[in-house]
């Protein structure tokens, strides 16, 4: 126990020590039985937890545009509810009854509260676990602000691609007694993009993914010598799946090929050049699928188009099974 103690207290009070490097000097003081916990150091430098905050900074700021804000860093941003205030109000095409700027704690933390309420009214219904509050958030508590996000950005459908499995370390010190105790725990910020989208589901892709990646090889021969025994009589070829599918193109010719008819040019865009013109004929590719009787796909749009292979053989295999008799 004096171990943990002093650990604890290291983790607070040492200047010495890395633990304390991203610590605000108020975060040095604790009140009794008062928590505070931090994002280890080591987890910071992990790659994919700095991917997952690129890809939520990148994405707020292309969100925000219109409004002239830009976002830099996370913590420091969004903690007095006045970023988030736009960023649900531009998601959600709503107006909050709120004061545009707030100066004080008290009024950060009730335009917080307005938000928030406003954010648990959308994702309560759909089982989302809440796993921030008004004060974690204007403590500017990392955790507590990714994991807000990452919600808002799966309710919302964004058309961006989280790094999935994203854990960091966490060390949590509470005062009792007089005496810090310090404890690590790990907090789990994404999993996979399908149970984040609440389709809990697995299928063989799951399967061949997580266990057989030795047969996914032999699945992926099978869809190239598919769709290119179609895309042949226009003389196109495909040779990587996960990418020349990834601008709708090819889906959208392929579904005329297989349902035998010509697809007007003007429905899509035969030369996308960005990422929305992308979405919409992957989009419509979807749409022709629905017209010819199959089931809505799993995958979105914005999936094929950020070259997840997953979702992209997922849409394959549902034509090949389908289709795979038509010459």
């Amino acid at each position: 126990m004096s171990d943990l103690q002093e650990e604890g207290k290291n983790a607070i009070n040492s200047p010495m020590s890395p633990a304390l490097a991203d610590v605000h000097p108020e975060d040095t003081q604790l009140e009794e039985n008062e928590e505070r916990t931090m994002i280890d150091p080591t987890s910071k430098d992990d790659p994919k937890f700095k991917e997952l905050v690129k890809v939520l900074l990148n994405w707020i700021n292309d969100v925000l545009v219109e409004e002239r804000i830009i976002v830099k860093q996370l913590e420091e941003d969004l903690y007095d509810g006045q970023v988030l205030q736009k960023l649900l109000e531009k998601l959600a095409g709503c107006k909050l009854n709120v004061a545009e700027v707030t100066q004080s704690e008290i009024g950060q933390k009730q335009k917080l509260q307005t938000v928030l309420e406003a954010v648990h009214d959308l994702l309560r219904p759909r089982g989302w676990a809440l796993r921030w509050s008004v004060d974690s958030i204007h403590g500017k508590n990392l955790v507590a602000i990714l994991h807000l996000l990452v919600s808002l950005a799966m309710h919302f459908r964004a058309p961006i691609r989280l790094p999935e499995h994203v854990t960091v370390q966490v060390v949590v010190v509470r005062k009792r007694e007089g005496l810090l105790h310090s404890s690590h725990i790990s907090e789990e910020l994404t999993t996979t993009t399908e149970m984040m989208m609440g389709r809990f589901e697995r299928d063989a892709f799951d399967t061949l993914f997580d266990h057989a990646p030795d047969k996914l090889s032999v699945v992926k021969k099978s869809l190239i010598t598919f769709v290119n025994k179609h895309l042949n009589k226009l003389n196109l070829e495909v040779t990587e799946l996960e990418t020349q599918f990834a601008d709708g193109v090819y889906l959208v010719l392929l579904m005329g090929l297989l349902e035998d008819y010509f697809v007007p040019l003007h429905n899509f865009y035969l030369t996308p050049e960005s990422f929305d013109q992308k979405v919409h004929n992957v989009s419509f590719a979807f749409e022709l699928m629905l017209d010819g009787g199959l089931k809505k796909p799993k995958a979105r749009p914005e999936d094929v188009v950020n070259l997840d292979l997953k979702s992209t053989l997922r849409v394959l295999y549902n034509l090949f099974t389908k289709y795979k008799n038509v010459e």
